[in-house]
């Protein structure tokens, strides 16, 4: 059985039946999600804007927009003057963590750590199995 907690909402400050994810109360998330749409629009209007202009105008803090971005729920077009830096190499980048680069080495690094390995003892085994064998001289 799971116990429910009670939290504080850390944006209004209301006690809430916390389950997991943000301390956030139910309708604090419905607002900033909300805020988020609205800030998504904006963004397709003005194209141009800076993150500062966007947190002035759409009333939402920068480390706010900043956390949609690396969440990849928002992204800068191209010619936008905005950018972030990737994580890894510093490259300028749109939205996300990481470069489409370091997100290649990333996927890479973990699909060689998943593979299985042969093992030693099972190499030696087939070398063994083999050495031990008759062969036949045609």
């Amino acid at each position: 059985a799971w116990k429910m907690e009670v939290r504080t909402c850390r944006s209004c400050g209301r006690l809430f039946n916390y389950i997991s994810g943000p301390t956030r109360c139910p309708a604090c998330m419905e607002a900033l999600e909300k805020k988020f749409q609205e800030v998504k629009t904006y963004i397709w209007e003005h194209k141009d804007a800076t993150i500062a202009q966007i947190s002035e105008d759409m009333d939402v803090s920068t480390n706010q927009l900043r956390q949609w971005v690396r969440e990849e729920r928002l992204s800068f077009s191209d010619d936008s003057p905005v950018g972030l830096e990737c994580e890894m190499c510093g490259a300028t980048i749109k939205t996300g963590r990481f470069c489409d680069a370091c997100k290649g080495k990333i996927n890479q690094t973990l699909s060689s750590a998943l593979k299985p390995k042969e093992s030693k003892e099972r190499r030696i085994k087939d070398y063994g199995d083999r050495k031990n064998k008759m062969r036949y001289l045609k």
